[in-house]
């Protein structure tokens, strides 16, 4: 399988498949394809996986493209206006990512649940505390919101982001949730109660325009029902 990815900050991914070659994706995602590439719905792992997959973000089932008597073409479109990464998955290759980041993946891809260590303050710090695990064997196309900025964390070494500014990191990497210090900073700064801390070694990427801060910032200038 060969791709390309094109048109940012409205990105696609072109997968031309080879015959019987397959793609899974989440409810949605395909955009267009070839007549030749067959779809089925499945739950990729039984009642526990599925309900896994739903309390990251994603749909409980999956659909399974395959290209059939001879090579296919299929396309994935980003739902928001970003970018869409491709990750090479395997042993020591582990992708730890944002709910809803999963776009489309070649089979061997495994979607799983990834909790904040700390379970208190996990649960109080938002975004941070349910992310995506992706494991196993294979290709997987992850999609960002905005631009993205890379770090490379060396042993040790820590980034405090705001939290939904975190799109990804390698698993090496260890995640936490702090509070944010003072009283004042935290009820009349306007950033929040709660931040994230990435440790390293590790590689993290981080993106400009968070879903949810967009809608936070455009939320004053919609019409509000009578």
């Amino acid at each position: 399988m060969n791709y390309t990815i094109e048109g940012e900050p409205l990105p696609v991914v072109i997968c031309n498949l080879d015959a019987n070659e397959t793609m899974i994706t989440e409810k949605g995602a395909m955009s267009w394809m070839t007549p030749n590439m067959n779809m089925e719905t499945t739950s990729n792992g039984g009642i526990g996986k599925m309900f896994g997959r739903a309390f990251s973000g994603e749909s409980m089932f999956q659909n399974r493209y395959t290209a059939m008597g001879g090579p296919g073409m299929i396309a994935f479109a980003s739902s928001f206006p970003g970018c869409i990464r491709a990750f090479q998955i395997g042993a020591g290759q582990e992708i730890v990512a944002q709910k809803s980041a999963f776009l489309a993946s070649t089979a061997g891809v495994e979607l799983s649940i990834f909790f904040q260590k700390r379970l208190g303050s996990g649960l109080f710090g938002g975004e941070g505390f349910i992310m995506q695990r992706l494991s196993g064997n294979g290709l997987v196309f992850l999609e960002f919101d905005g631009y993205i900025k890379e770090y490379e964390l060396a042993a040790g070494q820590q980034l405090v982001i705001d939290t939904g500014y975190l799109a990804a990191m390698t698993s090496s990497c260890q995640i936490d949730i702090q509070t944010v210090p003072g009283f004042k900073n935290a009820v009349f700064g306007g950033e929040g109660l709660f931040n994230t801390v990435v440790t390293g070694p590790g590689r993290i990427w981080l993106q400009s325009m968070p879903v949810s801060q967009l809608a936070g910032a455009i939320r004053p200038f919609m019409p509000s029902g009578n």
